[in-house]
């Protein structure tokens, strides 16, 4: 794991404005930095290095080919890298190698098979950066399910890109500027979806595709997809596995240990984060399972009851056996982080879980390198509870959709958590939910939708009028168009999770956990996200899961065998804090002096009304707007950077 940066063209390429460029990733890559360019041919590649595989100087980058013909700079990891030494070794198409990195070993295969047949033969996640010295060519490459970032764009005549903005941005030619219907849709969704970044012409690369760029072409080059993850979900529904539970159960159970037993190779220590939901438990008893030797675990806690799920974490290591440890985060802790956020990002991201996921990699990196992760469950096995409430408010007549939406109004959020408050001691453990008056609300206003597609807009969509929000911006992520072109799906869980795939994994949660993760030089690694796992998830039937209105059947089947059921079941939490009372508390005056009205005015970026009213509201306890708020406070908090 580790971070790396370019350029090409005819703008500055040399040494130190490379050596520039990548010290500022010096986060991704701490142990050492190493430099290439030709200035002749207009091409500079830098690289930070965070010792995984081959720490010794054989594992240096860039990295140039046995013959001479490539250097890349590649961040990431290949898991079957091995296996493909000994098919090019039996082709006797191997090198003499020079020690025992997938880096070399990629560079072997380009030369032996091509860039294209290389990649599709891989097992990983990674972004590179090739440049062919024969053929003047650079290629540039993403991994399936966009585990690891890479940013491109032209600045003038220099081209330029890199795992991380604040690398571009570093170079002298950098000139864009926020781009405004970036913001807009930032708003909305609380992160900005690929291609597009904050900033005009710079972009995002899709999940597995490749791009190609020949010196001299000054064109926008167009990515070119190796595997898509829509095409295997298309293919999966339509020619689906006919197994009984069981031999489906025994097929999962395969993959997903091959996955945590391929995605256990280091040369530097190892762990793996527990929350105690079903998604990482399940990570977690797999590799105990695997292993002679108590495995590292890491969870963080709140004194927050609703908040905390370091109690259940504690149990379901207790009973695997892990070597656990856990950390006890206060208010003051965890609020410290928020002015990281804007340089941990680069460009305006606010899911909140960005803060805990922080705190439980600093945890982690004091005792490992490697943290693999849960992370995926809920896209790939209908884990969020959109996928099973939107059918069913589907087949409600409208009328009595629009009469119940009116009914719930009727009573402010306020009104409704009292309500809660008097039967929660009568309701079950998967009835209690956290905030129960702005849920209520929130159904309503998805009571009053004509679609299942506007319902799913609503549930994603946090400012639903980001246009009339940003100043001269429009949103523009294409997400209604994405809908339409799924219609081919049988069912509306199915497209709703492949829409989640493409857009809200990759560009949130994979986001949030690698920024998070490597802002502490920390690499992770995501089991579910082995692409054989992501395509036998997308063969089973929509009944292996989410059956009997639970989620993840199949994921909990699995888990069962591992741990009592009792040690899981419970109402899904998340990884939260308690953003809504720390803007009324400790965060007020913070909050109050970036969403000032005459500050708003000035930099004529947002439509200050909208905003102070529902910063009044929230802080009279009227409402409940605490992701509004985070999102422009986010927002705004970047733009002082």
């Amino acid at each position: 794991m580790c971070g790396f940066t370019g350029v090409l063209g005819v703008g500055v390429c040399d040494e130190n404005t490379l050596r520039g460029m990548i010290t500022t990733l010096h986060h991704r890559g701490p142990d050492n930095q190493g430099i290439w360019c030709d200035e002749s041919a207009g091409i500079g590649l830098a690289f930070a290095r965070l010792s995984i595989l081959d720490i010794s100087p054989a594992g240096h980058q860039p990295m140039v080919s046995a013959s001479g013909r490539y250097v890349i700079i590649f961040n990431g990891e290949i898991y079957n890298h091995l296996t493909i030494r000994s098919e090019l070794e039996r082709g006797k198409q191997a090198p003499c190698w020079r020690g025992h990195s997938d880096t070399e070993t990629l560079l072997a295969s380009f030369e032996a098979w091509g860039i294209e047949s290389t990649i599709i033969r891989t097992v990983g996640m990674f972004a590179f950066a090739v440049w062919d010295r024969q053929d003047h060519n650079l290629t540039l490459g993403r991994d399936r399910m966009g585990e690891k970032p890479l940013y491109y764009g032209w600045q003038g005549n220099t081209f330029l890109f890199g795992s991380e903005l604040k690398a571009l941005k570093a170079h002298p030619d950098f000139t864009s500027k926020t781009d405004r219907n970036s913001l807009a849709t930032f708003l909305r969704y609380c992160y900005i979806p690929a291609p597009k970044s904050i900033y005009q012409g710079i972009y995002k690369l899709l999940p597995g595709t490749l791009l190609s760029l020949q010196a001299g072409d000054h064109s926008e080059p167009r990515p070119v997809p190796y595997w898509s993850l829509l095409d295997v979900a298309y293919k999966g529904i339509q020619t689906p596995i006919s197994f009984s539970d069981k031999e489906a159960l025994a097929g999962l159970e395969s993959r997903l240990s091959e996955a945590v037993t391929s995605q256990q190779i280091s040369d530097v220590p190892l762990g793996v984060f527990l929350s105690g939901g079903i998604d990482s438990s399940t990570i977690v008893a797999l590799m105990q399972a695997q292993s002679i030797r108590p495995i590292h675990t890491f969870t963080i806690g709140f004194n927050e009851q609703n908040f905390n799920e370091a109690i259940y974490a504690k149990e379901v290591a207790r009973h695997l056996g892990t070597n656990h440890t856990e950390w006890y985060v206060s208010a003051e802790e965890a609020q410290s982080i928020i002015p990281r956020i804007p340089t941990l990002y680069d460009e305006p991201f606010a899911d909140s879980s960005q803060i805990p996921t922080f705190l439980v990699s600093q945890l982690a990196r004091r005792s490992v390198t490697v943290s693999l992760s849960g992370d995926a469950g809920d896209e790939l096995f209908g884990g969020y509870n959109r996928y099973s409430w939107t059918s069913k408010i589907q087949r409600i007549p409208r009328l009595i959709c629009k009469l119940l939406a009116n009914c719930i109004t009727s009573c402010s959020p306020a009104q409704w958590d009292k309500v809660y408050a008097l039967v929660l001691p009568m309701l079950p453990k998967s009835l209690q939910i956290c905030l129960p008056g702005d849920k209520v609300h929130k159904l309503a206003s998805v009571l009053s939708m004509n679609s299942v597609g506007e319902i799913y807009q609503r549930l994603i969509s946090t400012w639903m009028d980001s246009d009339q929000l940003v100043l001269g911006g429009h949103e523009n992520s294409g997400m209604d168009d994405k809908w339409d072109t799924l219609s081919g799906f049988h069912s509306f869980e199915h497209r709703m999770m492949a829409l989640d795939c493409v857009t809200y994994l990759p560009d949130d949660i994979l986001c949030k956990v690698d920024r998070a993760a490597m802002g502490v030089s920390l690499e992770t690694r995501v089991p579910f996200l082995d692409h054989r796992v992501v395509e036998y998830a997308w063969q089973l039937p929509l009944k292996m899961k989410i059956r009997d209105g639970q989620s993840k059947w199949i994921i909990r089947q699995l888990l069962y065998k591992y741990i009592p059921r009792e040690l899981i079941e419970r109402p899904k939490m998340g990884f939260g804090i308690p953003i809504d009372s720390w803007l009324r508390g400790p965060l007020k005056e913070w909050a109050e002096e970036l969403l000032n009205e005459y500050r708003l005015r000035q930099e004529c970026y947002l439509n200050p009304l909208p905003i102070r009213q529902k910063w009044a509201e929230h802080l009279s306890g009227k409402r409940n707007w605490q992701y509004h708020l985070w999102n422009v406070l986010v927002f705004q908090a970047w733009l002082t950077q």
